[in-house]
Parts: C-alpha cells; sequence; structure tokens
C-alpha cells in the first residue's frame, strides 16, 4: 500500500505569490498585456507546484518525489539512501528560516523534501531502509 505526505507550505512560497499577483496586477493596471500574461501563467505554474507537490511511498520501496505536473517526478529506490538528515537554512539564534529534510542517495545525490508530517517521514523512511 501506498503512503502519500504532502508538503508543506514555507513562507518564501507565500512571498513569491504575493510578489507575483502584484506584479501581474500592476501589469494590467498599466495595460501592459504581455508581461502580464507571462506573470500570470508563471504565478498558475508556482500554485500549481506548491497544491500538487508530495511525496509517496510505494509498497516496492521506492520514495516518489512529485513536485507538481510541470516537473519531473524523482524515484528514489530506498535501497540507495544512505543518509537522512533534518537540516535548517540560515539561523538566527534558536529561529532558523526553514527547517526540511535533507535526503542523501546514490553517489553524491541529495533531495530535500518538507512533508507536513516530518516525525512520522523520518521514521517511516528509517525503517524502510533499516530493512532494505
Amino acid at each position: 500500500m501506498n503512503r502519500i505526505f504532502h508538503a508543506r507550505i514555507a513562507w518564501y512560497q507565500y512571498f513569491l505569490l504575493a510578489v507575483l499577483t502584484v506584479n501581474m496586477v500592476g501589469a494590467l493596471w498599466c495595460k501592459i498585456i504581455l508581461p502580464a500574461i507571462l506573470l500570470a501563467l508563471l504565478t498558475i505554474v508556482v500554485i500549481e507546484q506548491i497544491i500538487h507537490t508530495s511525496y509517496t511511498f510505494t509498497a516496492d520501496d521506492t520514495l516518489i518525489v512529485s513536485t507538481g505536473r510541470f516537473m519531473r517526478k524523482k524515484t528514489i529506490p530506498l535501497s540507495e539512501v544512505t543518509a537522512v538528515r533534518k537540516c535548517r537554512s540560515m539561523s538566527v539564534g534558536r529561529f532558523s528560516v526553514t527547517n526540511y529534510i535533507l535526503i542523501e542517495y546514490g553517489k553524491g545525490k541529495f533531495v530535500s523534501v518538507m512533508p507536513v508530517k516530518e516525525r512520522e517521514f523520518v521514521d517511516l523512511i528509517t525503517k524502510k531502509t533499516s530493512h532494505s
């Protein structure tokens, strides 16, 4: 049976959406159509990536990282996973800008994930990699 984890939405994704929307509305307000259309398309792609990002553990011990319909899926055999670390981007005191999980697999390949239920995700991946 497949286990699906949905992605957490980071603050910078909200910020990107706000910037794109304000610029798109500004371009429409000033009647600059071509940049407005391009910004609208970019906004749609970003919204689609935010909504449809998911991490799926399949029954045949693979992790599928899907970042939306417009991007290619990454398929990672759990037997190739060498390390799973919880990381932080730039920290100021005890506070960090973003928390994420870094998965190392294969020969020097990395993927970062931000599942909503981080603890369950890490527990499941460590359980499945220790059985392999």
